[in-house]
C-alpha cells in the first residue's frame, strides 16, 4: 500500500515492514488505505470500512440478488456482497487488467464464487444484465444511462456521486428514470482518467494576485456537512478541506486559492490568489443555502432520465431543482477506477 509523507507517496511493502504495513491498513473505520499510484497519483484504494458498510447498507442487497459491482479494486467489497447474495451471483468490472487479476485471485483462494471481468465501468457489464442491485465503487458527475439499463425496475444503484457522498437511486417502473436521496458523506476517485486537477500546494504555487482581509463567515461553519453538500452542488469547482480546524483551505485544483482563519477575538481573516475570487463564490453559494431553509444533505436527491440529470431538494414540503451557480468546468470523460 502507499503511504503520504507530507509531499508525496511512499510504498509500504508488508514483507519489509509488516507492523507500518499494519499500522496503515489497520487505522481506524474512518480511514482509506491507498493501493495504487498512477502518475503519481492515488488510483485504486480500500475504502475507509465505514463507507463500505454504510454503502452496502444502502444497497440493500439480498440473498439471491444478481449484483454488479463497477471498480473491483483489491477485490474486498465484491467477497462482503458475495457473502450476502450467494455463490455465482456478484459480477465484476475492474479497468484495470492487473488489478482485475489480482482480485480474482484473492477471491477464488477465499473460496468465493465471483465474475471478475476486464471493462469500463461506465458501460456496466451487459451480457450479465438485467440486475437486481448495482454499486459502483469510483465517483461519477453524471451517472451513465447504461446503469439504469442494466438494472431491473425496481432495482438499486448506488454510487458516490462527485467526490463528497452517495446517493441511492431506485429505477423506475417503466425504467425510464432513476430517482433517490443522497445517503451520506464520503470522499471517493474519480472514474479513471479524469483530470483530478492539481492538489492545493501546486495551486498555490500557481496561483498569483495574492489578497488579504477580513471575510464575514467563520471557517469553522465550514465543518457543516449539510453545507459543504450544498455548497457541492452550488459551487462545485471549490474543494473545501477544513482538516485544519479553525481553519479552512478552498482552491479549484487548477490556478485558485483561499483561506480563512477564525481568530479568538471572533474575527475571520482570508488569503487568496489566482484568477478566480473563489470566497466571493463560496459566499454566493453559503447565501443560496441559507436561502433555501439550510436543507440537510439528506433532504437531497437526484433524478436520471436518458437525457439528464438535476439534483434536487425536499425540504419543509417543498421540492426545489438544484442548479450551479455558474457552469463547472467539466473534467474530460473517464472509465472505471
Amino acid at each position: 500500500m502507499w503511504a503520504w509523507n507530507g509531499s508525496h507517496w511512499v510504498a509500504v511493502d508488508r514483507s519489509q515492514a509488516p507492523e507500518r504495513w499494519a499500522a496503515e491498513v489497520y487505522r481506524g473505520p474512518y480511514h482509506s488505505t491507498v493501493t495504487q499510484i498512477k502518475d503519481g497519483l492515488p488510483s485504486s484504494s480500500l475504502s475507509c470500512s465505514s463507507v463500505v458498510a454504510d454503502m452496502l447498507d444502502s444497497l440493500m442487497a439480498e440473498p439471491g440478488h444478481q449484483v454488479l459491482e463497477l471498480g473491483t479494486g483489491t477485490g474486498w467489497n465484491a467477497a462482503l456482497l458475495a457473502l450476502r447474495v450467494g455463490p455465482g451471483r456478484v459480477t465484476s468490472a475492474e479497468v484495470d487488467p492487473q488489478l482485475a487479476a489480482e482480485a480474482r485471485g484473492r477471491l477464488e483462494a477465499a473460496g468465493l464464487d465471483v465474475a471478475v471481468h476486464v471493462g469500463d465501468g461506465a458501460l456496466g457489464w451487459a451480457p450479465g444484465a438485467p440486475y437486481d442491485r448495482l454499486i459502483a465503487t469510483y465517483a461519477v458527475e453524471t451517472v451513465p444511462w447504461e446503469w439504469v439499463r442494466q438494472t431491473r425496475p425496481g432495482g438499486r444503484i448506488v454510487t458516490p456521486w462527485g467526490r463528497l457522498g452517495h446517493i441511492a437511486l431506485t429505477v423506475a417502473d417503466d425504467g425510464r428514470s432513476a430517482s433517490g436521496w443522497v445517503q451520506g458523506l464520503g470522499t471517493f476517485m474519480p472514474s479513471r482518467g479524469v483530470d483530478q486537477g492539481l492538489e492545493l500546494n501546486q495551486v498555490r504555487r500557481r496561483g498569483g494576485g495574492r489578497t488579504e482581509g477580513l471575510f464575514p463567515r467563520s471557517a469553522t461553519a465550514l465543518h457543516d456537512a449539510n453545507l459543504l453538500f450544498a455548497l457541492r452542488v452550488l459551487v462545485p469547482d471549490i474543494r473545501v478541506s477544513t482538516a485544519g480546524g479553525a481553519v479552512a483551505w478552498l482552491h479549484d485544483g487548477h490556478s485558485s486559492w483561499a483561506s480563512l482563519t477564525d481568530h479568538e477575538d471572533g474575527r475571520t481573516t482570508f488569503v487568496q490568489g489566482g484568477p478566480l475570487r473563489l470566497l466571493d463564490e463560496l459566499a454566493r453559494g453559503w447565501a443560496e443555502w441559507e436561502r433555501a431553509g439550510q436543507p440537510s444533505l439528506f433532504d437531497f436527491g437526484m433524478t436520471r432520465t436518458e437525457s439528464d440529470q438535476w439534483i434536487w431538494s425536499d425540504h419543509d414540503g417543498e421540492r426545489r431543482r438544484w442548479e450551479p451557480l455558474r457552469a463547472p468546468r467539466r473534467p474530460a470523460c473517464g472509465s472505471a477506477a
